[in-house]
């Protein structure tokens, strides 16, 4: 379920906090307005409490193929009227982002996380961010 559908006490642009069950599901748009996939997860800093990355699903066929990309949340603007998010970042841009199938997205924060931190902070840094936790 989206954030635009959910039962709320206001509009979800009159929210300053908001849960991670809310952000679940919410859809994810290119600048142009072309809905581009949706939030599957977060990706949480457990030490600084912060948020890291939204966990993206480009979808596949029954599953199959799905591929999950991590996007740093600075990276994500909220916008009310369109009840989701959006992302300015071009179609190659995302296509050639660092992504993960589900087993791999499971290690993303684990034990042996350098390598793909590596990618994704080489990757994102030429996009202005940078400061992502190593």
């Amino acid at each position: 379920m989206t954030e635009s559908n959910r039962d709320q006490t206001g509009p979800a642009g009159e929210h300053k906090f908001i849960l991670a069950s809310r952000v679940e599901g919410t859809p994810v748009y290119n600048d142009a307005g072309d809905r581009i996939g949706h939030i599957e997860d977060l990706s949480i800093d457990r030490q600084a409490g912060t948020v890291v990355f939204a966990i993206m699903s480009f979808g596949g066929f029954l599953g199959i193929g799905k591929r999950f990309h991590p996007l740093p949340w600075a990276l994500l603007d909220y916008v009310p009227e369109q009840g989701g998010y959006v992302v300015a970042l071009d179609d190659q841009a995302l296509r050639e982002a660092p992504h993960y199938d589900e087993e791999e997205l499971m290690q993303l924060g684990g034990a042996r996380h350098e390598a793909s931190w590596q990618r994704l902070s080489e990757y994102y840094g030429n996009y202005g961010i940078f400061g992502m936790p190593v």
